[in-house]
């Protein structure tokens, strides 16, 4: 075990779909999709800080192994707790090499709410 092992947690993915309403329209459904781990931190730099002030929801930083790719905009839940977080960056952009021991992809996140129906 190493700190980054004990700090993971699990996750599920939510997928967003359109379907039909019956009136000519269409609704935003929210269903559960796989599962995965991540390590959740809230991100306290200054930087977040002003955001934050200005208007921004809560920021995060995702830690996930190399084989999980979160993409910009991709939803999941934290299991422990149920909350809800959308992707803000792109998951390509910060892996460590496969040359190194050390396995670990990164991304950060804002708190989401989920509108529509479903998960």
């Amino acid at each position: 075990m190493s700190l980054l092992t004990d700090a993971l947690t699990e996750c599920r993915m939510i997928n967003k779909s359109t379907v039909d309403d019956g009136y000519g329209g269409e609704r935003t459904v929210w269903t559960n999709g796989a599962k995965f781990v991540a390590a959740v931190n809230f991100d306290t730099s200054v930087e977040a800080r002003v955001a934050e002030s200005q208007g921004a929801t809560n920021l995060y930083t995702i830690t996930t192994p190399r084989a999980k790719v979160l993409e910009y905009h991709d939803v999941f839940r934290r299991l422990s707790d149920g909350k809800v977080f959308r992707v803000t960056s792109d998951g390509d952009d910060k892996a460590t090499p496969p040359s190194t021991s050390l396995d670990m992809r990164v991304v950060t996140a804002e708190e989401f709410v989920l509108t529509g129906g479903g998960a």
